[in-house]
């Protein structure tokens, strides 16, 4: 595991809590990663012991800027702002229930410029819970 815990995750992305939806990065390699989140009881995105479909379309959005935060870190660079241009084709099959790890594999199926197309698998166990596509633009810094 290469981090684990919130306090470690907001390192690389902008949220930070009570908004913090990832909570282990498991792998990563430049076009692929594997992050983590235990759904816990007392979030405030959980109702009726399941993660709110929201929430687990926001957990999908910060593991893809999980992975672009741990790659321009681990190049020595500032982590960009991120910005999603669309979510496509998601799918919810089923809601994770409080206490269950939701796992999520990233793929950047392709880049061009500062735009990324990015293929996301979500499972709990071998389950596949949810799965789509995202866009995201990493605008360069301006002064």
């Amino acid at each position: 595991m290469l981090l684990n815990g919130k306090e470690e995750i907001c390192g690389y992305i902008p949220q930070r809590e009570p908004i913090v939806m990832v909570d282990k990065l498991y792998s990563f390699s430049e076009n692929e990663s594997e992050t983590g989140l235990t759904i816990d009881g007392a979030s405030i995105f959980v109702e009726n012991g399941h993660l709110m479909d929201g929430a687990l379309i926001e957990h999908t959005a910060q593991s893809g800027a999980l992975h672009i935060g741990y790659d321009y870190i681990s190049r020595g660079q500032k982590v960009p702002i991120g910005l999603i241009g669309s979510i496509n084709k998601y799918e919810i099959f089923r809601l994770p229930r409080v206490h269950e790890e939701v796992k999520t594999l990233i793929k950047m199926e392709a880049r061009i410029g500062d735009v990324s197309l990015i293929g996301i698998t979500v499972r709990v166990g071998d389950e596949v819970i949810a799965q789509g596509k995202m866009k995201v633009a990493t605008p360069p810094e301006q002064n």
